[in-house]
C-alpha cells in the first residue's frame, strides 16, 4: 500500500471549501471556530529573538549568580515571596483548567470537521469520557515534558557556567555549545512528534473507537511499529507545511499593516480567522490516517459506499 501526502492535503482542502465556503455561512464559522480554538489552547508556537552581547564579563557574571541572587532576595522578601507562591498555584490551576477544557475540544473540532456540522453542544457531551481520559494523558505529559525541559535547561547552565568560570578553551566552549544545541534539538524532536501522534492521529483513534487514551496510543503504536517511516516522514511533511503557513500570516499581516496580525493575535477572533487553516490541517490528518484501511478512517461513510453494503447485507 503505496501513501500519499499530496492526495490527503488536497481532500483535506476540499472538504474545507465545501464546509466553510460552499456556502459560506457566518454563523457556522463562529460554532466550528469556537471548537477550533478549544481545540487549540494548548497548541504552543515558536518564536525566537535576538540580542546584542556588549562582551562585559560582568554580563556573564550576573547571569551565571542570577539563581543564588534572586533565592537570596525571595528570602529577604517573605511577602513577595508568598505572593508568587499563590499566583504560581493560580496559574497552575488555571493551566489545569485550560487543558480540560482544550481536550474536550478537540474531539468537538474532530467530530464537526469529520461530520461536516457545526456543533457545540452535543459532541461537549458524547466525548466526555473520551476528553477526560486525554486531559489526565496531557495534564501529566504536559508537566513532565516541562520538567524535562528544566533539568535541560539547568544542565545547559551549569556547563555553561563551568566554562566560563574555568576559562576553557575555544574548542572546548564550541563542542560544549553544540552539544547543548543538540540536546535541545532532540527534546523539540522527540517531544514535538510525540505531541503531533497524540493530537492528529491518537485523537482520530480514541474517536472511531470511543477508547481511553492508553488504548489509543497502543492502536496507533500497533500501527506505527508496522509503517514507521510514513508518520515520520508527515512529521517533516507537516513542518514544511507550517513554515509556509507562517510566510503566508506574515504576509497577511504585512498587506494589511499590521492589523491582520492584531486581530489574528486576539484569542477566538484568530481562531476564526484563521479557520480554514486550522480546518484543512485536521481534515488533512484524519485523510492521512484513512489511508491505512477502515480501523482508521473516523469520516462516515458515503452514500454509495452505504449502498453497496446494504445491496450486501441483503444478498
Amino acid at each position: 500500500m503505496q501513501i500519499s501526502y499530496s492526495q490527503p492535503l488536497s481532500a483535506g482542502w476540499d472538504r474545507m471549501k465545501k464546509a466553510l465556503f460552499q456556502p459560506f455561512d457566518i454563523n457556522k464559522w463562529m460554532k466550528v471556530g469556537f471548537t477550533a480554538w478549544l481545540a487549540g489552547l494548548t497548541d504552543c508556537g515558536g518564536g525566537s529573538g535576538s540580542g546584542n552581547s556588549t562582551g562585559n564579563n560582568a554580563n556573564w557574571d550576573e547571569f551565571f549568580s542570577f539563581p543564588q541572587t534572586a533565592w537570596d532576595w525571595l528570602l529577604d522578601n517573605p511577602v513577595w515571596a508568598n505572593l508568587i507562591l499563590v499566583g504560581l498555584v493560580i496559574l497552575f490551576l488555571i493551566i489545569s483548567v485550560v487543558i480540560w477544557v482544550s481536550s474536550r475540544g478537540r474531539f468537538m473540532f474532530l467530530d464537526n470537521v469529520a461530520h461536516d456540522k457545526a456543533e457545540i453542544s452535543k459532541p461537549w457531551h458524547d466525548f466526555r469520557k473520551q476528553g477526560n481520559s486525554l486531559f489526565i494523558f496531557q495534564f501529566f505529559w504536559g508537566w513532565f515534558a516541562f520538567a524535562v525541559f528544566v533539568l535541560i535547561a539547568a544542565y545547559c547552565f551549569v556547563t555553561g557556567k563551568d566554562l566560563y568560570l574555568t576559562h576553557a578553551p575555544k574548542a572546548v566552549i564550541f563542542a560544549g555549545i553544540t552539544q547543548m544545541i543538540l540536546l535541545f534539538i532532540g527534546y523539540l524532536i522527540v517531544f514535538g512528534y510525540i505531541s503531533l501522534f497524540l493530537k492528529d492521529f491518537v485523537v482520530p483513534i480514541m474517536y472511531k473507537h470511543r477508547v481511553g487514551v492508553l488504548k489509543g496510543w497502543g492502536k496507533f503504536l500497533l500501527l506505527f511499529g508496522r509503517r514507521a517511516l510514513p508518520f515520520i516522514l508527515y512529521g517533516l511533511f507537516i513542518f514544511v507545511l507550517g513554515i509556509a503557513v507562517g510566510i503566508a500570516i506574515i504576509f497577511f499581516a504585512l498587506i494589511t499593516c499590521c492589523i491582520g496580525l492584531l486581530l489574528i493575535a486576539i484569542p477566538y477572533i484568530g481562531a476564526v480567522i484563521l479557520l480554514p487553516i486550522s480546518y484543512t490541517f485536521r481534515a488533512f490528518s484524519i485523510e492521512f490516517l484513512a489511508q491505512f484501511g477502515d480501523e482508521y478512517n473516523v469520516f462516515p461513510p458515503t452514500v454509495e459506499l452505504a449502498d453497496d453494503r446494504n445491496e450486501i447485507s441483503r444478498e
